[in-house]
């Protein structure tokens, strides 16, 4: 077993407290961020940053489908974290100045499998994860700009 890590990140026109404060709205901005890659999305507590709990599922591939259940928390004024409850997964979300913008980054990690499988998870799914991520930040970017 081996530990798999996929980023993704971009730089958005808004102040990392404004981007943060978004990536923390699960009642509206984050619902609405989301790709066509997760389902049965719900906010089972909280809503608001830190304290959260979020219920999803991921189908990273059409095979591959992890159900999520994230407690976040907001270990400071830059970071997101949410770990799941079903799994080693593990998302932070970092902000930071940028020029006239903030950079956004997104970096999951989690315990792959072993063996041939772990081979394949570790060479193609941090690929995959970061085209959802790409998407993803797209949504968000558009939605502070609006």
């Amino acid at each position: 077993m081996g530990q798999v890590t996929a980023t993704a990140e971009k730089t958005v026109k808004a102040s990392p407290q404004r981007v943060l404060e978004a990536i923390g709205d699960y009642d509206g901005v984050r619902s609405r961020t989301l790709t066509e890659h997760f389902s049965e999305y719900e906010v089972r507590e909280g809503g608001k940053g830190d304290g959260t709990v979020v219920h999803w599922k991921l189908a990273a591939t059409s095979k591959r489908v992890r159900d999520c259940l994230m407690s976040v928390s907001v270990p400071d004024e830059n970071t997101l974290v949410e770990r799941d409850a079903n799994s080693s997964m593990v998302t932070t979300w970092t902000v930071s100045p940028a020029g006239d913008g903030t950079r956004v980054r997104i970096t999951t990690t989690w315990s792959g499998a072993s063996g041939i499988g772990g081979f394949f998870e570790r060479t193609f799914a941090p690929r995959g994860l970061q085209r959802i991520y790409d998407e993803q930040l797209a949504k968000l970017e558009s939605e502070l700009a609006g």
